[in-house]
């Protein structure tokens, strides 16, 4: 496998990062940027020119990751080429999120199952519901293939998120990449770090991913009892804020995040699903935990690949937000465990996608978490 990585801001253009002049032997390109940069046509066709060859996946971000920096308003383009691996790909449009389910079940069909090691999803961070799109992808895939990935993001506005697969970025685009051959070896971990507070109260009313009542209470009110002041920045101060969900005694909690609020139906819609009958507790940051959370989902990866040599970090927008100038931290300490010879992309996200466990291939809707892919090739 070889790597090269180049970064382009306004100011400096285009600036070579580890250069293996890989032109046309790219077989797949990685792009994520600030949304208003990616959705300028020029952008998308000079990668083009760059990899003529290669499958360029592209996603808008709330901030992007390359080597152990994070940047804002920039784009951030890793190249790969296989030496034993092949690639199948697919994209989708949706416009409903009811769909989400039927567009996830969609692509999978279309990745061949024979010698299918593993799948990246990349969707639309606002468009879509994640959980039935996690849902779909995980019903047509073999049992034994894993899917990881995330959804786009914009900053902490969440206006448009943009999504591209072999085209330039637009709204509503939903990519899979599907990876084959005998001698990929995949690794991945979530973890997240943060901390619980204030009683758990049963979910007496949602619908999907929308909570209506807790606790025969109307959602967003009791929300924004706890936040105070914050209520005021919502839905963005709702970062800070995630919901943890337990469906069932002794099961893994899902931390949920929020997407938007509705005052006249004091409701609030999160990323992923907050099922009726399950139970929420409000969390908050708690920053060393936050950085020791990336550290830890990097030991996870560890668990079934070691010494990677390409990394996709995909974290969530709300851990920036808390972690601000010490964000750079949760990088370096993933790198720390992975390694001096990884690579590493990635970006700030609005949901990330992994199994719970690196031992098991159900996969899963996370917020607030840090998720870690990474390849290697024997």
């Amino acid at each position: 496998m070889k790597i090269e990585q180049k970064i382009y801001n306004p100011k400096d253009g285009w600036v070579v990062v580890s250069d293996n002049k890989l032109n046309s032997k790219a077989q797949l390109v990685f792009v994520f940027g600030a949304t208003d940069l990616l959705k300028k046509d020029k952008h998308f066709k000079e990668i083009k020119k760059f990899y003529p060859k290669a499958h360029i996946l592209s996603a808008s971000t709330s901030g992007e990751i390359l080597g152990n920096t994070v940047t804002d308003n920039t784009i951030v383009v890793t190249a790969i080429n296989f030496e034993h691996t092949k690639l199948k790909v697919a994209q989708a449009s949706t416009k409903s999120m009811q769909k989400s389910f039927d567009v996830g079940a969609g692509l999978a069909k279309k990745l061949p199952p024979k010698d299918l090691v593993h799948a990246i999803i990349i969707s639309d961070g606002l468009g879509v519901n994640g959980t039935e799109l996690v849902k779909g992808i995980s019903s047509k895939l073999p049992k034994n293939v894993a899917v990881t990935g995330g959804l786009a993001g914009d900053g902490a506005r969440f206006q448009e998120t943009v999504v591209g697969l072999d085209i330039a970025p637009k709204k509503n685009i939903i990519a899979i990449i599907g990876f084959y051959g005998k001698k990929l070896k995949v690794g991945y971990g979530s973890m997240g770090g943060w901390d619980s507070f204030g009683p758990e109260r049963l979910i007496t009313k949602s619908k999907g991913n929308v909570l209506y009542e807790l606790d025969g209470k109307p959602a967003l009110k009791l929300y924004k009892e706890y936040l105070g002041k914050q209520a005021r920045d919502l839905p963005a101060s709702g970062l800070l804020f995630p919901l943890s969900i337990r469906t069932e005694k002794g099961e893994e909690n899902i931390v949920r995040t929020i997407l938007a609020v509705d005052e006249k139906n004091q409701s609030l819609t999160f990323a992923g699903d907050v099922p009726e009958g399950s139970y929420g507790r409000l969390m908050k940051a708690n920053f060393d935990r936050l950085v020791e959370g990336s550290s830890g989902a990097a030991k996870l990866t560890n668990e079934t690949s070691k010494n990677p040599e390409f990394a996709l970090l995909i974290s969530c927008v709300g851990r920036k937000l808390v972690l601000k100038q010490r964000t750079d931290e949760e990088i370096e300490s993933a790198k720390e465990q992975l390694g001096k010879q990884v690579a590493i992309t990635g970006f700030y996200s609005y949901g990330e996608i992994c199994p719970i466990k690196p031992t098991v291939t159900k996969c899963e809707l996370h917020n607030q978490t840090m998720t870690i892919t990474t390849f290697k090739e024997k």
